[in-house]
């Protein structure tokens, strides 16, 4: 299982959303984060004073898949998106995750993040 975290701007959520919609994948968490890259911000003023805005606001998506297949297909997809050009597009970073566990179910492994056909919820 790989994890797959990207901080991209904040005004290409919608379109990271639709790009992972459109690859299938499933299971993601989105977070509002502030940080600072290589952009470092920007300097304005405020009653006539400088003032260094070096915390910039970002989007994080955190998505965990389970084969490196996934891990390069769902990459690609959010770097496609999010791309402009400009410096403080953001960064990608994926890594090896040891184990998961469904907390409903306790499924384990690949079976706690794919999503599965749950008896419970059939109507019969």
């Amino acid at each position: 299982m790989i994890k797959i975290e990207a901080i991209v701007r904040e005004e290409k959520l919608e379109d990271v959303k639709e790009a992972l919609q459109k690859i299938e994948v499933r299971g993601l968490t989105v977070s509002q984060v502030m940080g600072c890259g290589t952009q470092m911000g920007y300097t304005e003023r405020v009653r006539g004073s400088k003032v260094s805005i070096n915390m910039l606001p970002k989007i994080k998506f955190e998505i965990i898949v389970s084969t490196e297949e996934w891990e390069k297909k769902t990459i690609a997809a959010i770097e496609e998106a999010a791309r402009t050009g400009n410096v403080g597009d953001g960064k990608i970073i994926s890594y090896e995750i040891r184990q998961a566990v469904r907390i409903r179910t306790g499924e384990t492994g690949t079976d706690a993040i794919q999503p599965g056909v749950d008896a419970s919820l059939d109507d019969d």
